[in-house]
């Protein structure tokens, strides 16, 4: 019996080109590594920055050994015309993570990002986009393993769903979030193929993939305007430390290192926080009104002249009369500009004064005699005494500590009640000493980019935009007012005081009025079950919001459990016993609890020997189990989520509705299964029917 030839192996021939790819992806990080630039430096500077851009080449071309090199494959039946993507008729394409190509410079791997790679993800029956094979590629963690085909051209064939798609989907995770590059829908490609020039507003509900979506169309726009993102920059803003610890491998992942992440805590970082605000006060703080406000206590500070300028140079004495300053003075107020560009302005506008007479009495002054009469003394004074500088921290803090000067400044903005709000009850000493809560740090960044111009980024994505004030909004969109932005959010999981009521408000404050508001609703992360449970809370805290509708065909592991005995301690060793039990799985188990139950819990926990780790931290093969306060949930997810006494996740909000908000998003973390434990009641929105108004 004749033995059969490995190469009539499909499988085979994949693994081979998979081994072929890495050898070569080898070959291009060692060309880099031995390039050579001693000959090609002219100086210690151009080799500094030459070297740190091989070093980052290097850094891009790892081969990430549990990260499939290529995910898909395109068999073209036709050449593309001129007007279609690169390619020839048979023509075969491998669709991955980056480029790679032979010795010789041909492709072995296409970057999922080119033209030629985006029928991977658009194709369909309907519109095959002259495709006659899409394959797919199922790994072990390196390994290929599997392979499904659909012949999109091939009318016999029906449509059907892909099973290592959907596996792929739900494939447990141990460790940061990873990218869906080899998962993204049409609808999502159609938002991360969006060009540059616009911003995007993402409306997703939970496990509709929306951040993975932000993320990828950074990936993309740094592919597509590589050289204009590098002068310009790009940013990635979330809302907390743990979040961005989750998301900050799935660029790298990509191959892209230079994107920069941040929350607006750190963007607005210009005095220490050591305060808390109440919820009112933090409201008011965040009310897009206080801009105006700032804005006339800035301008407060300019006074008209009630003497004239005398610039003395050699023997002759040049009078700048005070009818003329108020002119220049007034001139610059009109324009609006910054209030330091003005100040900036106003000595040069005095010498442009004095000029005009030098020049009226037949001198020729050029323009470093202008700029000799701008450093005069007697201008320098002058300009000290109309136009004073202004610090953003100590407005701030005259404006809430001093009654009158906030009165002065607020009349006919916010009403005395809301002055009273935002005062503070004890005078402050300095900067230094005052107790800055977020909201004012928030407030003297505003006052610093009236000062002077924030320096404007090319690109921004804003993460959990919900939760923002508009005073949050307004300081994102001061990073990117000559660049497009990227907002990803969902209403129903605002759990702000202040969050946001809709989308077109928030943009409009963010100065992205124009935005195209795109909305996501199909769920790909969490099972039919739990988001139909979920969903019981949305006519309550969003209504008229499209419920996410899971395509998934796995519905998942879903159970409510009430508490056998009225005790805490017998409530805790029920939690613990969910939790052992869902360690049991492959992938990782967040036990979510309110802020206030988390120490009873850990307590539970640690005597039960089961070890654990915080939100911030990355879980691990050993260590699957996170514990996880309500008010840290959201944005991450887990396969397993074992959900601790619901009605204590609302109560622990200040008011029904963010607890609502809150429990929507606790409830929605799971990928696989969730298990709710309850010794109290549940709360009464959760009921049967509970959805329907």
């Amino acid at each position: 019996m004749p033995v059969p030839d490995p190469s009539d192996d499909p499988l085979s021939r994949e693994r081979a080109h998979l081994t072929h790819s890495r050898a070569a992806l080898r070959s291009m990080r060692e060309d880099v590594e031995s390039l050579d630039i001693r000959d090609v430096t002219a100086n210690w500077v151009n080799a500094e920055v030459l070297t740190r851009q091989i070093d980052e080449r290097v850094k891009a071309l790892a081969d990430l050994s549990h990260t499939p090199l290529f995910f898909g494959r395109l068999d073209y039946l036709h050449s593309p015309g001129a007007d279609q993507a690169e390619g020839a008729g048979g023509e075969r394409f491998y669709i991955g993570r980056r480029h790679v190509h032979d010795a010789d410079g041909d492709p072995m791997v296409i970057d999922w990002r080119a033209p030629v790679s985006q029928p991977f993800y658009r194709a369909s029956k309907k519109n095959p986009m002259d495709i006659a094979l899409r394959r797919r590629f199922g790994y072990t963690g390196g390994d290929l393993t599997a392979y499904e085909d659909e012949h999109l051209s091939d009318p016999a064939e029906a449509a059907a769903t892909s099973k290592l798609l959907q596996q792929e989907i739900e494939r447990p995770r141990v460790g940061p979030m990873r990218d869906i590059v080899a998962t993204i829908q049409p609808e999502q490609d159609e938002i991360v193929r969006s060009g540059l020039g616009g911003s995007v507003c993402v409306q997703g509900g939970p496990g509709t993939g929306k951040t993975a979506v932000g993320l990828h169309r950074v990936a993309y726009l740094l592919y597509a305007h590589r050289d204009r993102l590098a002068r310009t920059g790009t940013l990635v803003i979330g809302p907390n430390a743990s979040f961005l610890h989750y998301i900050e491998q799935v660029l790298p992942a990509l191959g892209e290192l230079e994107v920069k992440q941040a929350t607006v805590d750190d963007l607005v970082a210009h005095v220490e926080v050591r305060g808390r605000d109440e919820a009112a006060t933090a409201v008011v703080k965040g009310d897009a009104r206080m801009a105006e406000v700032l804005r006339r206590a800035v301008r407060s500070h300019v006074t008209m002249p009630v003497e004239p300028v005398v610039v003395v140079r050699g023997s002759r004495r040049w009078r700048v009369p005070a009818y003329e300053l108020e002119v220049i003075v007034r001139e610059l107020l009109d324009r609006d500009i910054r209030y330091g560009a003005a100040r900036e302005a106003l000595p040069q506008r005095i010498a442009h004064a004095v000029l005009v007479q030098m020049e009226r009495s037949g001198e020729a002054p050029d323009d470093r005699v202008q700029d000799a009469v701008a450093r005069n003394p007697a201008v320098k004074a002058a300009v000290k005494s109309l136009w004073p500088p202004v610090e953003p921290a100590k407005l701030v803090l005259r404006l809430l500590s001093d009654a009158d000067f906030l009165a002065t400044h607020a009349e006919g903005v916010l009403t005395e009640d809301e002055q009273k709000t935002i005062l503070w009850s004890r005078p402050v000493r300095s900067v230094k000493s005052a107790k800055w809560a977020a909201a004012d740090a928030v407030l003297i960044d505003e006052a610093t980019d009236l000062v002077q111009r924030t320096h404007s980024l090319g690109h921004v994505v804003l993460d959990e935009a919900q939760d923002l004030s508009p005073m949050q909004y307004r300081a994102v969109g001061r990073r990117c007012t000559t660049g497009s932005a990227t907002v990803l959010g969902d209403l129903a999981q605002g759990t702000t005081p202040w969050a946001t009521r809709s989308w077109e408000e928030a943009l409009t404050h963010l100065g992205k009025g124009d935005a195209v508001v795109e909305e996501l609703t199909a769920g790909f992360r969490v099972p039919t079950d739990v988001i139909t449970y979920a969903s019981r809370l949305l006519p309550h805290i969003a209504p008229g919001l499209t419920p996410v509708a899971s395509v998934r065909e796995n519905p998942g592991f879903f159970e409510v459990r009430p508490a056998t005995a009225d005790t805490s301690d017998a409530s805790d060793t029920e939690v613990v016993a969910a939790c052992e039990e869902l360690l049991r799985n492959e992938g990782s188990v967040g036990l979510i609890a309110a802020d206030a139950r988390v120490p009873l819990l850990a307590e539970a926990l640690a005597a039960a020997g089961l070890p654990y780790l915080g939100p911030g931290e990355e879980t691990t093969l050993t260590t699957r189990l996170t514990l996880v306060p309500a008010s840290l949930a959201k944005g991450l997810e887990y396969d397993y989520v074992v959900l601790d006494e619901p009605r204590a996740v609302v109560d622990g909000e200040p008011d029904e509705r963010t607890g609502l908000r809150r429990l929507y998003v606790s409830l929605t973390r799971a990928v696989s299964g969730l298990i709710v434990t309850h010794a109290a009641p549940l709360p009464p929105q959760l009921a049967e029917g509970a959805g329907t108004l």
